[in-house]
């Protein structure tokens, strides 16, 4: 299931990007925070009570030029109405119910999404009673907070959190089914690799950037297996995001990386490895997603023998983070080795799944401390008792030990590269996680 998404709608100077910020700093524990990839002032991942959701703060989106102010705020609802599961509707308590507050309470009463009403700039008792005026807006009981000094913040996710048992998973999805997002900067080609994977135009191809808005689902079968390729629109940096529309369709993608399985990552042939790569990538590896390097427009590239290995050293190199993945080189356009793409999602679906008998592990531990004993700090010794497998997609490791802060982390990426030579794991991020245990436990 998809983490709600939690927009913050309402006219500007009043408070949203403080709500926002104080919701990232405070009582919620931050699961992701990606500065770069238009998450830093408009896009967070966060957790209350164990309840995870995407929090959007619409108050950096705005229309310049010519277009009034009030045509930007109907544009900024509609768009959170479109994304969202849940709307916070901030208002100024200071200020009362002021025309806008009204046109924008009009757009969100004519959706069934829960909608709270927060009345911002409460911090003092004396000012509840200017709270009541709010119920005016035909939008149920307000809930006063103080966004500056976060005041009542923990009443108002209570009521965010709660909401989301209202909300209806409409993706009944077959859970054999891999599902597969097609993610990179505008213009790599998505669009028309999904095209060339499906054999036939299934999705608007144009050569202007940011073409797709919107996250496209398709699905497919092949050798058997079943498959959903999500086209997602492309992600551009933040400097370049002149139009609301563009930026939620950044949203739209980084979504499509939570529901997918495994990623294809698109990196353009001609241009090579770039800093909007790097964080796209990022996001894919941070999320735990299977991962494939597809290198597109490799018709495009002056090359000799070397080239892909040349090629795929500087993709390593550039990637650091990423050294796990499989990378492919095609061709879009000629659909050069395109048929291979869908065996190599197989294979690495498989890797997401694989799990390892804890005794098969624990041989593995005995090797590695022959091979390479940790090293002592600060006069003690490092033991590893045992260690297991927890989990799968993305496969995670619980390693316990007498003390946890004696794990380096250079010696628990010596732990992973041993896992990775013994079982493969190819195209997948491992997570290890070390816990603390006494001897004598049990």
């Amino acid at each position: 299931m998809n983490k709600p998404i939690v927009a913050i709608v309402g006219r500007p100077n009043v408070g949203k990007s403080t709500l926002f910020n104080q919701i990232g700093k405070r009582r919620v524990s931050i699961v992701d925070d990606f500065p770069g990839v238009t998450r830093d002032r408009i896009y967070m991942d966060a957790e209350w009570l164990n309840k995870q959701f995407t929090l959007i703060d619409t108050g950096g989106i705005e229309l310049e030029g010519q277009d009034t102010l009030l045509s930007s705020m109907r544009i900024q609802a509609k768009l959170a109405i479109e994304e969202a599961d849940v709307i916070i509707f901030l208002t100024d308590g200071r200020a009362g119910i002021v025309n806008a507050d009204e046109d924008i309470a009009d757009i969100l009463r004519n959706t069934r999404k829960p909608v709270i009403v927060a009345v911002n700039k409460i911090d003092t008792p004396k000012q509840e009673m200017d709270v009541y005026e709010f119920y005016n807006l035909g939008l149920g009981e307000p809930t006063p907070i103080g966004a500056s000094n976060a005041l009542n913040l923990g009443d108002l996710l209570d009521r965010v959190t709660e909401s989301f048992a209202d909300i209806t998973d409409t993706a009944a999805e077959d859970p054999d089914e891999i599902h597969i997002a097609v993610i990179g900067r505008p213009n790599v080609g998505k669009s028309s690799l999904v095209n060339a994977m499906l054999g036939q135009d299934r999705v608007i191809v144009s050569d202007i950037p940011g073409t797709t808005r919107d996250a496209i689902d398709t699905h497919f079968s092949k050798d058997g297996i079943k498959y959903t390729l999500i086209d997602t629109a492309g992600m551009r940096r933040k400097a370049r995001i002149d139009e609301p529309i563009e930026r939620y369709s950044v949203i739209r993608s980084l979504r499509a990386v939570d529901r997918s399985d495994v990623v294809l990552m698109l990196i353009s042939g001609p241009d090579g490895v770039t800093e909007q790569d790097k964080k796209i990538a990022g996001y894919a590896h941070e999320s735990g997603k299977g991962c494939i390097l597809v290198v597109n427009k490799w018709d495009l590239v002056e090359k000799n023998s070397k080239t892909p290995l040349h090629f795929t050293e500087d993709l390593r190199d550039e990637l650091g983070f990423l050294q796990y993945a499989p990378v492919i080189y095609v061709s879009a356009l000629t659909k050069q080795r395109v048929h291979r793409i869908p065996e190599l999602i197989k294979y690495v679906a498989e890797q997401q799944h694989m799990r390892i008998q804890t005794s098969v592990l624990n041989q593995l531990i005995m090797d590695a401390l022959s091979v390479n004993p940790p090293p002592a700090h600060k006069g003690k010794q490092l033991k590893i008792y045992f260690m297991t497998q927890a989990d799968v997609k993305p496969p995670k490791f619980i390693i316990f030990v007498n003390d946890p802060e004696l794990m380096h982390f250079s010696y628990l990426r010596f732990i992973e590269n041993k896992l990775r030579e013994s079982f493969g794991f190819e195209g997948t991020p491992l997570k290890l996680i070390v816990k603390g245990r006494k001897e004598d436990d049990e």
